[in-house]
């Protein structure tokens, strides 16, 4: 299915919490010399103008990063997010947003491999042409999935798995669970992130109960929502399913997030979640 463009939610409170999960991890995986390597299934169009037509329809980026990205109060461990943005918007007009290629490569050193898969046309073209240059990086037009699963185990033995589907058939709930089972047997040390939408909160549940039920050791689940839970169309938050999380991470997020989605909450019945689905043991 080649309908979602994420043009139209970059910078949306969804990409905020994504990348800030994204950003420590790959700070948590620099602090050994040791090379490693970054994959993205859905990897997008690698970077967006968000004065564009898509950028501007629904303006998710107003309930997003344009309300903390010039605050003085930011977090410590929200500097380096913050400074990628700012790099980006050196006149200090938000006009410009980093897709999670684009914030894996500014952040990697070179002798790191960044692997990336797009299956949409247009998303494509925009995705190569942003890393023309670049001679780490790999760019395919395939289904993510299988992408994936032909390059592992990576011969780095380290890696950061990014996978961030649309879910715009409830079908995709399930293929992200039966892929990631697969991917795991053949690259079982591997840092697994799976983006989520809160939508359905009994939906969100279900996902959350395959992932306890899959065999798997060591996830972590966080959970940011800005509103209520409701049965109308719509996110009302988002959530990271993180499999072999840096150890420090739980403890990253709990400094974070209170200040965070107060910050973009939309209704009083904001909260979030830090949870360890499934133990390392």
């Amino acid at each position: 299915m080649l309908s979602y463009r994420h043009s139209f939610h970059a910078g949306n409170f969804a990409d905020v919490l994504k990348h800030t999960v994204q950003i420590l991890i790959i700070q948590a995986l620099k602090q050994k010399p040791k090379p490693f390597v970054y994959f993205d299934t859905h990897a997008g169009a690698g970077r967006y103008d968000l004065n564009t037509e898509m950028g501007q329809k629904k303006a998710e980026y107003k309930e997003g990063i344009e309300k903390i990205w010039q605050l003085d109060d930011v977090p410590d461990l929200l500097f380096p997010y913050i400074e990628i943005i700012k790099q980006l918007n050196p006149d200090g007009k938000l006009t410009n947003y980093p897709g999670s290629p684009l914030i894996s490569d500014m952040l990697m050193h070179r002798n790191n491999r960044l692997e990336l898969s797009e299956l949409h046309p247009a998303d494509f073209t925009w995705l190569k042409q942003e890393f023309k240059e670049a001679k780490n990086i790999n760019i395919k037009q395939q289904d993510g999935y299988k992408f994936l699963k032909s390059k592992l185990p990576p011969i780095q033995r380290r890696g950061l798995i990014l996978i961030d589907p649309p879910y715009e058939l409830k079908t995709e709930y399930n293929d992200v669970i039966s892929n990631i089972k697969q991917a795991y047997k053949l690259f079982a040390t591997g840092i697994y992130t799976i983006w989520y939408p809160m939508v359905s909160r009994q939906n969100t549940e279900q996902f959350c109960k395959q992932f306890k039920n899959s065999g798997i050791k060591n996830i972590l689940r966080i959970e940011m929502c800005v509103k209520a839970d409701s049965e109308e169309y719509g996110m009302t938050g988002t959530g990271m399913i993180i499999i072999n999380p840096p150890w420090k991470l739980a403890q990253q997020m709990e400094e974070i997030l209170p200040w965070t989605v107060n910050k973009l909450k939309q209704d009083s019945n904001y909260n979030y979640i830090i949870e360890t689905l499934v133990s390392e043991r």
